[in-house]
Order: C-alpha cells, then structure tokens, then sequence
C-alpha cells in the first residue's frame, strides 16, 4: 500500500517537472536555456522510466531510458558544437 502510494506521488511529482520544464522550454529567453529545459525535460523523461521498471517489473522500460540517455547526451554535445561556431563566426 505504502510503496503504490510513493510511486504515484513520485510520479506526479516528475510529471510536474516535466511540464513545468516544457514551460520553459517554450517561453527561455535564449537558446541555450532552451537546451537546458530540454536536457532537463531528458533527464525527467528518464526518471519516470526508471519508475516505471520499479512499478511495473519490466526491464523493458530500462532500453528505453537507455535510448533518452544516449539521445540527450548526443543532442548536449550537437548544442555545445553548435553555440560553438556560432561564438566563432561572430
């Protein structure tokens, strides 16, 4: 009873970062904090299916945060190449 209990306050909490980061990825005043709300909204994405294993059993959901990591990590390193050459070219 208890640990259902922890799980969904848990959950509603992670979702609740997830939409409240999603605000700010909509409305950040520049680009790199618009790439944070996101590398943040990546790591939300994988706690919740970290949750989701612990709830559910499944290690299914464990490929699927492995698959947001790797997809977060290559997308921070494509932004810090990016806002490189931009800094560069002016």
């Amino acid at each position: 009873m208890i640990p259902d209990l922890l799980s969904t306050y848990l959950l509603v909490g992670l979702v609740l970062g997830l939409l409240l980061t999603g605000i700010r990825l909509v409305i950040g005043p520049g680009l790199a904090d618009r790439f944070v709300a996101l590398d943040m909204m990546t790591v939300l994405a994988i706690g919740i299916t970290a949750l989701t294993t612990l709830v559910t059993g499944r290690k299914e959901f464990l490929d699927i945060g492995l698959g947001l990591a790797v997809t977060g990590f290559i997308a921070t390193v494509a932004l810090a190449v990016f806002l490189e050459r931009k800094e560069t070219d002016q």
